[in-house]
């Protein structure tokens, strides 16, 4: 999923419910497909706050196709009227203002819907992912308005996520990976990733979820990271892999 996580000063140096409701695509902005917006969210995950070009390359491996496809997409998605992606051969991707609009409408739709399957149908964090994914597209605003006012509008997903305003706002947050941050500095944990679940349900053995303090132990980070977590006396070695989904924010 989407990380606002850039290098900050405490970066280290070396150390059945729904399916009454579903509708096609909103028809009163650009048109799109599942296709379309699944690659419009990548391009609005993969380029960051900072909004940076994202490659071919980068976004054909985010989706799991065939770099020439991508190629052939953008290019669609750049002609459309109105355009959806700024498209330079060779250079990378960036989203319109029509296309980063639609892209925080799914992505706003998808985090409510995790939020919605976790709080109140019991779906555990690793499990709502894939579900949302299938339903992102479909659920019309009234669904979506009723679903954020029925859990109280809330700020974030059950990973720590920001869920973007009806608006199309998105907070920003200064958030560094794990393995990015200086040892021996409190931190907290502000989200994780979603998208492997066999790595979230560890981090739920670990007790690893946003808002639980941690601090990185001094020590090699080739491997893994040696950490304390919340209240306890030990100390935790985590895996590379597991420690570059974990973004953390000053305690």
């Amino acid at each position: 999923m989407f990380f606002e996580t850039v290098a900050g000063p405490f970066a280290a140096a070396a150390c059945p419910l729904l399916s009454s409701n579903l509708v096609p695509p909103k028809k009163h902005g650009p048109y799109t497909t599942e296709s379309v917006d699944d690659y419009l969210k990548a391009i609005l995950e993969l380029g960051g706050p900072q909004e940076e070009q994202v490659a071919g390359n980068s976004l054909a491996h985010h989706l799991g196709i065939r770099a020439a496809s991508v190629t052939g997409m953008l290019q669609k998605l750049a002609a459309q009227k109105p355009p959806l992606v700024k498209y330079e051969k060779h250079r990378g991707v960036r989203l319109t203002p029509a296309g980063k609009m639609r892209a925080l409408e799914v992505l706003r739709h998808h985090r409510l819907l995790e939020r919605f399957l976790h709080d109140f149908l019991d779906y555990s964090w690793d499990e709502v992912h894939d579900e949302a994914e299938r339903l992102e597209h479909f659920i019309s605003e009234k669904l979506e308005d009723r679903i954020a006012a029925k859990l109280g509008d809330p700020e974030t997903d059950p990973h720590g996520h920001p869920i973007p305003e009806r608006s199309g706002a998105l907070p920003a947050r200064q958030e560094v990976l794990l393995p990015r941050w200086a040892c021996g500095i409190p931190a907290v944990v502000s989200s994780v990733s979603d998208h492997d679940p066999s790595l979230l349900r560890e981090m739920t053995r670990l007790g690893l979820k946003p808002g639980v303090a941690i601090t990185v132990e001094a020590g090699t980070r080739n491997a893994s990271l040696l950490v304390r977590i919340g209240d306890r006396a030990d100390r935790v070695r985590l895996s590379q892999s597991l420690a570059s989904g974990i973004s953390v924010l000053p305690r």
